[in-house]
């Protein structure tokens, strides 16, 4: 029997795609069009299902190789081991999908490219950097990775995650993220285009936020950038219930066959709604079509998007070249080799007074914190197949001794002490006293773990009466149970608060510790400590040879998805414990492990070391770095702030106006981006640059000056001293990174296409690359510079802008908002207080009498144009805003005051809720 078009691997993509698309009814068309794809039995077409999550190794199926949280694996600044990475986690993704085809799809739904802005942001470990360019060459790598070297045939297909200025937890689904152009082409995104446009990511998930006032499900930019950008189908997945929010939270359309009717326009092929229950989604869609908000060939070009990604899995191939692969893959020797090397190379030295690398002559680590024996799983990790934790791994170097350093405490009422469950139920108060170690996970949030069992306090459901119980391995699960903060109440005693819920503890009549929704009801408890964490860690410190302090976050707790920081300090009780130990033992070593920039108190602690979340093989990376056998290669991707007040609002997401990020941010940080020591010195000499047509070429000579072999990451950045626009102090261009012996040197290039220096023009619409001289910058971090020179480039002038200008392409601004001009497509922007501003810097009015503002106003308003300042320029136009609706909008036409020439113009709201579109300008009769 001769096979359809569509299974012969010899026809075409476009043609086999075509073929399968005119055997599918409407119907199976838009079962296409689901998460959980419905199979098409006549067709034999199988079931499909998106979103296996694999960030930094096979997540939530069960346990599989787990590597370095991706921050840490960005801070390698190593893509080829980025890419064994993402070779080795699609590899565990195909043995999975062999054994489950639907529950382990072949959609993965990583990597993360959201530029890390702001480092409070709960999800700061699933990013890269803060850089836009180097997020996107790591983003590139792991998803070439994940995508598999056969040229035709995909092993998986990456998702870039989440598509578009997404920063925040904090009221993720309703919060609006405000980008001005510039930011928007030089920030945001440069991270999604190189793996797109290098075809190794084939699809893209929006985010959960709005951008400039529209649902980033819904945003213009798929079809417009993204689109554009790909080199064959982009699958456009949504997040989860997502597409939900654009008439709940979100209320954005009144209708969801009117909201998923735009969705599809706007270019999402995939809804993910209700888990596995499709029908509600597909009977929203099919109302759609039946009301013509939906043509057929809209529902086909998703469709076309959707198979598109299936076709090149090989899905409807006789054979693929990864049949082969099986479960004999998943944490292999060779996978957990991999994990150990990417930890081993993730490390970061931030400090090191010459203790570093500890000496063989070391024979007692007292290995201190409440990480010193743990590893960590966060939210998109896989399960741990093993944990080489520090304790583990440097007590195969030595001896070591141990304690997690955390207080041993009682709780007692007026009632009677507090006491937990031997079988691990409820707490209660009575006439037996029980003790608890409290764990302090920073930014208010505690836990308590009941000595009697080893088991941690959790509350048994969710509401006003759910009994605390201690049952539990520790914080975990999506709603962290385990976690409470601490309120002072009279005569020392406090009271308990469920973070979770945000009801407090208090106690039944049956003495049973519950929740309760009043705080009045609150049960008043003395905490009295029985055995002091500092104290302990101070006394096993003095006896050993040196102290290891591991110390840092929870991934779980101190922030994560739904949850941002409101600090970066670590927990107080764990700094307090660095310096006792200090103090104990001047050979002090502060191990940090977290997804995220921290600050402490001891200034004096001799050695900071410095990963994320380091995976399985974690303590034997650790302890290959602090013996010495291994340079540590780690840079960070991220400034280190000395503290959350050096930091914008967390909503604020003008990097430019804002000074924020290493780009823009002119204080001195804690730590700068790029930074990480070597246990030898380089030197940097020989610097020469030169434009070469439309290539700026430089090189220099690295040299390791130090007695022991080294690896250095030679960064090159450029900055533009001259321009129009404001521009960053420096801009990364290009690394690289070598090992050398003692007394090596190596040549070091950096080979720029000159438009790479564009930046976006607001007066054009486009990138331009100024006429002006450069720096360019060659050193150790992004302040740690070695080397500089000087070079020209011969580009553009930017000329006076004659108008019509859209509001939206101004220059800078105060007080106002961005917002969607239509709910299709476009940017507008609404007054926010009386007498916000926009600025448009040398607009030619030469000729001009007349100005039209297009604007309105639920309100009614007023808006004002002036001359060189806001509130003392002369007034050259008046525009009375009509109340109309908010899409609505008028064209207002004033006469123009005489002004002719080239002049910076304002225009001003004189009241709040005034939305302009545009201004244009006529000459007179």
């Amino acid at each position: 029997m001769h096979e359809p078009p569509f299974r012969d691997p010899v026809v075409p993509l476009p043609d086999r795609i075509d073929d399968l698309m005119r055997r599918l009814t409407l119907a199976e068309k838009l079962g296409l069009l689901h998460q959980y794809q419905a199979p098409v039995e006549r067709l034999g077409v199988g079931a499909f299902r998106t979103g296996t999550e694999a960030l930094h190794g096979l997540a939530w199926l069960g346990p599989a190789t787990v590597f370095p949280q991706a921050v840490g694996l960005a801070s390698t600044w190593d893509l080829d081991l980025v890419r064994r990475v993402g070779e080795a986690t699609g590899d565990e993704v195909l043995a999975f999908h062999h054994k489950d085809p639907v529950g382990a799809g072949l959609n993965v739904w990583a990597p993360v490219v959201n530029p890390l802005r702001d480092p409070r942001w709960g999800r700061n470990e699933e990013g890269y950097s803060e850089d836009p360019w180097l997020t996107g060459v790591m983003a590139a790598a792991y998803a070439r990775g994940l995508r598999g070297s056969a040229p035709e045939t995909f092993k998986t297909a990456p998702t870039l995650k989440h598509f578009l200025a997404y920063n925040n937890e904090t009221d993720r689904c309703t919060t609006s993220s405000n980008l001005p152009p510039r930011v928007l082409r030089e920030y945001e995104l440069p991270a999604f285009r190189p793996a797109i446009e290098q075809g190794v990511a084939v699809a893209v998930m929006p985010s959960y936020n709005l951008v400039n006032g529209r649902p980033a499900h819904l945003s213009p930019l798929i079809e417009q950038v993204l689109r554009v950008w790909a080199p064959g189908d982009l699958l456009v997945v949504s997040d989860a219930y997502a597409p939900g929010n654009l008439t709940g939270l979100q209320g954005y359309h009144d209708t969801l066959p009117e909201a998923y009717a735009h969705a599809v326009k706007a270019g999402l092929d995939s809804f993910t709604q209700d888990d596995d229950r499709a029908e509600a989604t597909l009977g929203h869609l099919r109302d759609a079509l039946a009301q013509g908000l939906l043509g057929e060939a809209d529902v086909d070009r998703a469709v076309q998007h959707a198979l598109s990604v299936r076709f090149r899995l090989g899905e409807f191939d006789p054979a693929t070249p990864y049949d082969d692969i099986t479960d004999s893959v998943v944490n292999c020797p060779e996978h957990q080799q991999l994990a150990r090397e990417a930890a081993r190379r993730s490390f970061v030295l931030l400090k090191n007074d010459g203790l570093l690398p500890l000496s063989g002559e070391v024979t007692r680590i007292a290995v201190l914190g409440q990480l010193g024996d743990t590893l960590m799983e966060d939210w998109y990790s896989g399960t741990l197949p093993y944990a080489v934790t520090a304790r583990a791994g440097l007590g195969e170097r030595c001896e070591t001794v141990f304690c997690e350093a955390v207080d041993r405490v009682t709780l007692t009422s007026d009632a009677g002490p507090v006491a937990a469950d031997p079988a691990g139920g409820p707490l209660s108060v009575g006439v037996e006293t029980g003790e608890f170690d409290l764990f302090d996970w920073g930014g208010g949030a505690y836990a308590l773990r009941a000595v009697t069992t080893g088991r941690f306090v959790s509350v048994d459901g969710s509401a006003d009466g759910a009994p605390l119980v201690n049952d539990q391995p520790g914080p975990n699960g999506w709603e962290v149970r385990q976690t409470f903060r601490m309120e002072e109440r009279p005569r020392g005693t406090l009271a308990l608060r469920h973070i979770s819920t945000g009801c407090y503890v208090g106690a039944g009549e049956d003495g049973v510790l519950r929740l309760v929704d009043d705080a009045d009801q609150a049960v008043w408890l003395a905490m009295d400590v029985v055995r002091s964490g500092t104290e302990q860690a101070a006394e096993l410190a003095a006896a050993a040879d040196v102290a290891v302090v591991v110390a840092g976050d929870h991934p779980l707790v101190n922030g994560r998805e739904t949850e941002d920081r409101m600090t970066l300090a670590l927990a107080s009780a764990q700094d307090a414990v660095v310096q006792a130990a200090r103090k104990a033992n001047p050979r002090t070593v502060m191990v940090l492990s977290s997804g995220y920039p921290l600050t402490w108190s001891d200034d004096e602690v001799p050695a900071v070391l410095w990963s994320a979340h380091g995976g399985q093989e974690y303590g034997h990376a650790l302890a290959e770095v602090l013996f010495g056998d291994a340079d540590p290669e780690g840079r960070l991707t991220q400034t280190w702030y000395r503290s959350e007040q050096e930091l914008p609002d967390l909503l604020d997401y003008d990097i430019i106006a804002s000074d924020a990020t290493y780009l823009y941010f002119r204080g001195v940080p804690l730590h700068p981006f790029g930074h990480g020591l070597s246990y030898t010195t380089f030197d940097y000499d020989d610097l020469r640059v030169r434009v070469d047509g439309d290539v700026l070429r430089a090189e220099a000579t690295v040299t390791n000056a130090g007695a022991r072999p080294g690896v250095e990451v030679v960064q090159f950045y450029t900055h533009q001293q001259r321009s129009r626009v404001k521009q960053p102090l420096r801009r990364l261009r290009g690394f690289e990174k070598v090992r050398l012996e003692p007394g090596e040197s190596r040549t070091v290039t950096l080979t720029l296409p000159v438009p790479e220096l564009a930046f976006w023009d607001v007066t054009r619409g486009r990138y331009v690359v100024e006429s002006a001289p450069h720096q360019l910058m060659v050193g150790r971090s992004a302040t740690d510079v070695r080397l500089s020179a000087r070079f020209e480039i011969d580009g553009e002038t930017i000329p006076p802008q004659p108008g019509p200008l859209r509001a939206a392409s101004h220059d800078e601004y105060d007080a106002i908002t961005f917002v969607d001009e239509t709910r299709a497509d476009g940017d507008a922007v609404r007054s926010g207080a009386e007498g916000a501003w926009i600025l448009f810097r040398q607009v030619d009015l030469t000729g001009a009498a007349t100005c039209v503002a297009t604007a309105g106003s639920t309100e009614g308003g007023m808006l004002t144009l002036r001359r060189g300042d806001p509130l003392y320029g002369q007034v050259l136009a008046a525009f009375p805003v009509p109340r109309t609706d908010r899409y609505t909008y008028h064209p207002i036409a004033s006469p123009l005051a005489a002004a002719d020439g080239v002049h910076d113009l304002y225009v001003v709201f004189e009241n709040d809720g005034v939305t302009l579109a545009g201004l244009d300008f006529g000459a007179g009769a």
